[in-house]
C-alpha cells in the first residue's frame, strides 16, 4: 500500500484496520501564511504519478511546509458519553495540580483557560459546551482545532484571564493546565469548580486523563488514549517507521534545539516506532542546543523543522539558506516544516494531527 497521501489523515479516519484519509481544503495555517509573506515561494500542487513525492503549496529554503490542506472539519468528534451514573445532582471528586475539586458529573457550561485544555475538550466532543475561552497572543485558538472553536467568546488572555468575564459566562466547571497565580485560582474556584490538569507536555497523556475526569468522561478519555496508541502503532507498522531516523529541531530567535524523545513530538514519534538519530536520543533532558558552528546533530534520514514564533522563523530562514545547512544529508529534499502548535503541542487532538503529518511524509520527499 502507498503510505503517502495527497490529503491529511484526520482523527476520525484512522480505523483499526487501515490508514485512510479525509478530504477537505481549509485555509492556510498561520505559519504558512507567514512563510508566504517572508519567502513568496511556492510549488506546483498538481498531481504527480510518483507516490513518494509530497506536493505542497508553500516551501521555505527547500523545505516543504506541512498542513496547508489540513482537515479540521473532523478534528473534534461528536460528543462522548458521560461516565456511568452521571446525573444533574451527581458530583465527582477530581484530584488535580492545585488541589481537589468537586465537579458536575456531566458539565453543561465549560470555561477553558488555555489551548491544551481546549484540545482535551475538543477530543471529547464537548467544544460546543464551551461558553468562554482564554486566548493566546497571536491567535484566538490553534487553527488545527477548527474554525468553530476560534469563534468561542474570549475571557481574556491565557496569562491573565478576566475573572469578571468568566463569572458572567456562568460556567459549571473551569478547566485549565496551570493557574496564572494562586490568587486567580482562588477567585476562579469561587465561581465554579476549577481543575488544573498540569502543563508539562512530557505528561500529556496523564493530563488528558485528568481533563477527562473534570469533564465527567474518564472512560471516554481512557478509550481515546487506548485508540490513539493502537492507531499510532498501526500507522508505524504501515510506514515501516522503525527503519527511519527522524530528526526534530526547533529554531528560536537565536538558537536551534533538538526536540528529544521526551518532548511531545518525540513521544508521538516513539509511539509510531520511529527511531531518532543517535545524538538526539536524549535521556537526561528534553531538549539540547545544536551548536551554531556545527549543525551535524540536526541531521537525520529526514528533518522536521519547527519555528518558535516569528523570530524563530526569521532565524530559521537564515540558517536553512546557509551552506552549512545544505551540507546536511537530509537538507536536499527530505526537510519538512511542521506547525509548531501541533508538534510542540500538548494534547491528543494535536497528536492525531501529527500522525497525519507523519503519514504523508515519513517515507516521502519534499518537492
Amino acid at each position: 500500500m502507498s503510505v503517502l497521501s495527497r490529503t491529511p489523515l484526520s482523527r476520525t479516519t484512522l480505523p483499526h484496520t487501515a490508514v485512510r484519509t479525509a478530504v477537505r481544503r481549509t485555509s492556510v495555517l498561520g505559519i504558512a501564511a507567514a512563510l508566504l509573506v517572508l519567502t513568496g515561494c511556492s510549488s506546483d500542487a498538481t498531481d504527480d504519478a510518483a507516490s513518494t513525492i509530497v506536493r505542497t503549496t508553500t516551501s521555505i529554503a527547500g523545505a516543504a511546509v506541512l498542513g496547508i490542506e489540513r482537515d479540521t472539519a473532523t478534528a473534534c468528534p461528536a460528543a462522548t458519553a458521560p461516565d456511568a451514573g452521571a446525573g444533574p445532582a451527581v458530583k465527582r471528586h477530581v484530584v488535580h495540580t492545585a488541589g481537589v475539586a468537586e465537579v458536575p458529573s456531566d458539565p453543561q457550561r465549560i470555561v477553558v483557560l488555555d489551548s491544551a485544555s481546549m484540545d482535551a475538550v475538543c477530543a471529547l466532543g464537548l467544544w460546543e459546551r464551551v461558553v468562554g475561552a482564554a486566548t493566546g497572543v497571536d491567535s484566538p485558538q490553534p487553527s488545527y482545532l477548527g474554525f468553530g472553536i476560534s469563534e468561542i467568546p474570549s475571557v481574556g488572555p491565557v496569562s491573565a484571564p478576566d475573572v469578571t468575564a468568566i463569572k458572567a459566562a456562568a460556567p459549571d466547571v473551569i478547566l485549565g493546565s496551570s493557574p496564572a497565580s494562586a490568587d486567580v485560582y482562588s477567585q476562579l474556584n469561587a465561581i465554579a469548580p476549577t481543575v488544573f490538569a498540569g502543563s508539562d507536555p512530557v505528561y500529556w497523556k496523564a493530563q488528558f486523563a485528568v481533563s477527562g475526569q473534570a469533564l465527567g468522561r474518564s472512560a471516554a478519555a481512557t478509550a481515546q488514549l487506548d485508540r490513539y496508541q493502537q492507531d499510532a502503532r498501526q500507522l508505524g507498522e504501515a510506514l515501516n517507521a522503525a527503519q527511519t531516523q527522524a530528526s526534530v529541531v526547533r529554531f528560536g530567535a537565536r538558537d536551534l534545539e533538538i526536540e528529544g524523545p521526551a518532548t511531545f513530538a518525540g513521544q508521538v514519534l516513539s509511539d509510531i516506532g520511529a527511531q531518532r538519530p543517535p545524538v538526539q536520543r536524549l535521556t537526561d533532558t528534553t531538549t539540547a542546543v545544536v551548536p551554531a558552528d556545527d549543525l551535524s546533530s540536526a541531521d537525520g534520514d529526514l528533518i522536521y523543522v519547527l519555528f518558535n514564533g516569528p523570530s524563530g522563523l526569521e532565524h530559521g530562514t537564515e540558517v536553512m539558506k546557509s551552506d552549512q545547512w545544505h551540507e546536511l544529508g537530509a537538507a536536499a529534499g527530505r526537510t519538512f516544516v511542521a506547525e509548531d502548535k501541533i508538534w510542540n503541542g500538548n494534547g491528543i487532538t494535536a497528536a492525531y494531527a501529527m500522525l497525519a503529518d507523519l503519514q504523508r511524509t515519513l517515507n516521502g520527499y519534499a518537492s
